[in-house]
């Protein structure tokens, strides 16, 4: 570790919320690591070093025992034992038979910022993609009607838009795409404007609420969006939660939030023929969907969408749960949309047929 005591405390703490996010810990462990870095980026030159050597960091408001202790050790120019033990415990596992379809992988068709309910900004997730090589990330911040998720309504969007291309301008060649996790309204209806949506590189729709609807009526929902042209991947598709873990082939998963209940044939024959993907998406707490229903839409013969669902940084790295996953059902890579390149997938993205 290399630069002053502040880069290095301040580095070391940044790491320790990534690694933290990677394994889903609560959001208020990671919450006080990015706080401590804060609080220490703040200080006035040399403070940082005199707290360290009179043992007063945790007189500081927003540091406690764990993060006085990284900052001390990088101070010292010592790698923080914490940060070395969670850079091991941390590693995601990746099968020899999942590394070819994580290498095919270019980017990540669903993500989220701190414009709707994600952890860091545009900017932060998208040098996290650059770092782990991918050449571009779409931002998938949610729709109005969520307004527990912030919601981006069409003023914001438009700033947000705004953001992207300036973005765009500094990070070239990578790519920031634009795109949005839109609400599938109870009567299939899309929660957007459709001008804005066309504006839009790709759209996820998902189902977020009513999640209990009887069967025809969540069924007619998913054929509505899956045939509306303005989708390009259908999120999530059983709405299921899962007591979070690290998946693991074998396992049978618990189960937190039951699957909705909606007729799969009639959804993914759907999806089939409107060119609609079904998103593998990759989140530890969903797994979503499960191998049965997976297995059913690639008899279908449905694209595929291999998705993190990302709220965080290090949650970029969960791509490979579903590289693993797309090995064990042996998916054609050209049947992932994201081994596209992002001229590719755009131009994908503005060519479904008309429902």
């Amino acid at each position: 570790m290399t630069g002053t005591a502040t880069e290095l405390a301040v580095e070391a703490l940044e790491r320790m919320a990534y690694l933290l996010d990677r394994t889903l810990a609560p959001g208020s462990k990671v919450r006080a690591y990015r706080n401590a870095a804060e609080v220490v980026a703040g200080l006035a030159p040399g403070e940082l070093e005199v707290r360290v050597s009179e043992g007063t960091l945790q007189e500081l408001a927003g540091i406690g025992p764990s993060t006085s202790a990284v900052i001390a050790a990088a101070v010292r120019g010592e790698v923080p034992a914490k940060l070395a033990d969670l850079e091991r415990s941390s590693v995601l596992p990746l099968s020899e038979e999942g590394r070819p379809y994580r290498q095919a992988l270019r980017g990540d068709c669903h993500t989220h910022s701190t414009w709707s309910d994600g952890g860091a900004s545009i900017e932060e997730m998208a040098h996290a993609a650059m770092a782990l090589g991918h050449e571009y990330m779409v931002v998938t911040d949610h729709s109005p009607r969520l307004t527990i998720a912030h919601g981006l309504n069409r003023e914001r969007l438009e700033r947000q838009l705004e953001e992207i291309g300036r973005l765009n301008a500094e990070l070239a060649p990578f790519r920031v795409l634009t795109g949005m996790e839109v609400d599938i309204l109870e009567d299939g209806s899309l929660d957007g404007d459709d001008d804005m949506l066309e504006r839009l590189d790709l759209v996820v729709a998902s189902v977020h609420s009513k999640l209990r609807m009887d069967e025809a009526s969540m069924t007619r929902r998913m054929v509505l969006a899956a045939a509306n042209p303005m989708v390009d991947v259908l999120g999530h598709v059983t709405g299921r939660t899962l007591r979070a873990r690290v998946p693991r082939p074998g396992d049978e998963p618990e189960v937190a939030r039951p699957p909705s209940r909606f007729d799969p044939d009639l959804v993914f024959s759907a999806c089939a023929r409107f060119d609609t993907a079904v998103e593998i998406n990759c989140r530890p707490e969903r797994q979503d969907p499960p191998d049965e229903l997976l297995a059913l839409a690639l008899e279908w013969g449905c694209r595929v969408a291999i998705d993190t669902d990302a709220h965080a940084t290090g949650q970029l790295e969960w791509l490979v749960y579903g590289a693993d996953k797309a090995a064990r059902h042996g998916i054609e890579p050209d049947r992932i949309v994201n081994t596209l390149g992002a001229d590719e997938l755009v131009e994908w993205a503005a060519s479904h047929p008309a429902g």
